[in-house]
């Protein structure tokens, strides 16, 4: 951690004043931010400059949707809507009718997803080329589709991974789809932010020599880096061990395709050295929702296999306006590489600067967090328990009374994300709600409520009676949710926030895993995954 002094720090849009959030003219302040990069210096601070454009030649792909859109022909093929001839009104009146016009299938000029040759192909090695990997492949079935795909290619059936058990559910679902076996790392948890840390070196190498005193050995190991909060692994101590063993190493980076671009944002998966980083291109890049990005590096992993698993997950008719837009947003971040997030890193270190002078809040950094001392610095985590405010009552306020949209909330926190579309006055605006908050609410004195179940103890006693492949498969029935005590779970449930499954299709339903489910939908979170999200009833395996 470094400790960077503002003194030469110019803002044209506000100063501080008693811990508020003023407009004023051309004024300067003095103070610390936490740095995220120990190489920081003064001098090289983020400072916004107008972005000046490198010459490149012309997105390829985009080009070619737009020759084609504009070619003056009598269109006998689908979609129906006929190049926006018969585009539903209603949508028009939203969006208007160009995007109609460049919602083409797979034309010969187009090329195929499958089997590019041509701009499509084109792309992705630009895409490749930019991103450090041997190959990249273009998803329209977002980081979820990616996720799928790694897993097929290099987990046959009954053979294991090692995985962290609050992993996304489409790292479950890929599972069902592999046939591989779970080993589950257990995430370390935070109480005081109800938030899961990431993974460390340590804990891969003891589920190594767990499954290696069984006779066993995994076929890969599968890392969320960043997670959702911004907690980042030190994927180069997991990668230099996975391949000591001979291990394959897959990284979900959904919520880090922007990272190795700017020189305090930590280096990317493929940097520390990765087999497969799978990354949603549109969360802080710009490319259109649902279309994402699936890296190799090297030659360890089989291509091929990854084309068949792609091809068998895949949509037929993939929207060409995500794949264009795939290589808009690779266009965009290479013509502006040297400066593209100046103007995102300065906000973001100044809203957290200004935050952590307003009493009654707390700013999620990596001193909470030991194990992991690289964080995402354009997530932005606050805590409110000191307002004696849930999350959910502080995002109520904030999106009610000062139109303030959060990416995450949480049972103890909110998280804001920084991007290439945030503003000042978005910063501003924000500051100004959090003081809201602080004037309008009655800090808590004393002892800090703690969170009643930690993750550890949640899972401390998993027990596994059949894989998720199988409890799929397997016949089920619907039970209360008291008499499911005991069973094996035949659905997965997940309640949103935090995210992390709480029960996995194949795993035995105990006690505090039920009262957790109850405690959390009690208190706001969202069910998702089982049949009743009310929780009166759970699916079950019929064994």
């Amino acid at each position: 951690m470094v400790l960077v002094s503002l003194l030469d720090f110019d803002s044209k849009d506000f100063s501080i004043r008693e811990g508020s959030f003023s407009k004023s003219g051309n004024k300067q302040y003095k103070g610390t931010f936490t740095a995220y990069n120990n190489s920081v210096r003064k001098d090289n601070l983020p400072i916004s400059h107008p972005p000046v454009a490198k010459q490149e030649s012309p997105p390829p792909l985009v080009s070619a949707l737009k020759a084609s859109a504009e070619q003056n022909v009598a269109s006998f093929h689908f979609p129906g809507h006929n190049r926006g001839l018969a585009a539903p009104s209603s949508l028009t009146q939203l969006i208007g009718s160009r995007p109609f016009h460049h919602d083409l299938p797979e034309l010969p000029e187009l090329d195929n997803l499958f089997s590019p040759e041509g701009p499509n192909l084109d792309a992705e090695r630009l895409a490749a080329k930019l991103f450090g990997s041997s190959e990249t492949w273009f998803l329209v079935g977002g980081t979820t589709c990616g996720i799928h795909a790694a897993k097929m290619a290099t987990c046959s059936p009954g053979e294991f991974l090692i995985l962290p058990r609050n992993s996304h559910v489409s790292a479950i679902s890929a599972m069902v789809l592999s046939g591989a076996q779970p080993k589950y790392i257990i995430p370390q948890y935070y109480f005081d932010w109800d938030i899961a840390g990431g993974v460390t070196s340590s804990q891969v190498e003891q589920a190594i020599q767990e499954l290696e005193m069984e006779g066993q050995k995994a076929a890969a190991v599968f890392v969320t880096s960043p997670t959702y909060h911004g907690i980042c692994s030190n994927l180069t101590e997991i990668c230099q061990l996975c391949h000591s063993h001979g291990i394959l190493m897959i990284v979900d980076e959904a919520h880090g395709a922007h990272l190795g671009f700017h020189p305090q944002l930590p280096n990317s998966a493929l940097k520390q050295g990765a087999d497969l980083a799978v990354q949603s291109t549109h969360k802080v890049l710009c490319s259109l929702t649902q279309s994402s990005m699936l890296h190799i590096s090297g030659n360890i992993v089989d291509r091929e296999r990854i084309c068949r698993c792609l091809q068998a997950l895949q949509s037929t008719s993939p929207s060409y306006l995500l794949l264009a837009s795939l290589d808009a947003a690779r266009t965009q971040l290479s013509e502006n590489l040297d400066t593209i997030f100046n103007k995102a890193m300065e906000l973001a270190f100044e809203a957290k600067y200004l935050i952590q002078q307003i009493s009654g809040t707390s700013v999620f950094d990596f001193a909470s967090f030991s194990n992991f001392p690289v964080i995402d610095p354009l997530r932005l985590t606050i805590g409110f328990s000191q307002l004696g405010l849930s999350a959910y009552e502080a995002d109520e306020i904030l999106c009610r009374d000062h139109g303030i949209i959060c990416e995450l909330v949480g049972t103890r926190s909110i998280t804001f994300v920084i991007n290439l579309g945030t503003s000042r006055d978005h910063i501003q605006r924000l500051i100004l709600g959090i003081e809201h908050l602080v004037a309008t609410s009655a800090p808590i004195h004393g002892n800090k409520e703690r969170v009643e179940h930690s993750v550890h103890t949640l899972f401390a006693d998993i027990s596994m009676s059949m894989t998720p492949r199988d409890a799929f498969f397997a016949s089920k029935k619907k039970v209360s949710i008291r008499e499911s005590l005991g069973k094996v779970c035949g659905e997965l449930v997940c309640p949103y926030p935090t995210g992390i499954p709480v029960m996995i299709p194949g795993e035995v339903i105990t006690e505090k895993a039920l009262d957790h489910l109850l405690d959390v939908r009690s208190k706001g979170a969202v069910i998702t995954g089982a049949s009743d999200p009310s929780l009166c009833s759970i699916v079950v395996c019929d064994v």
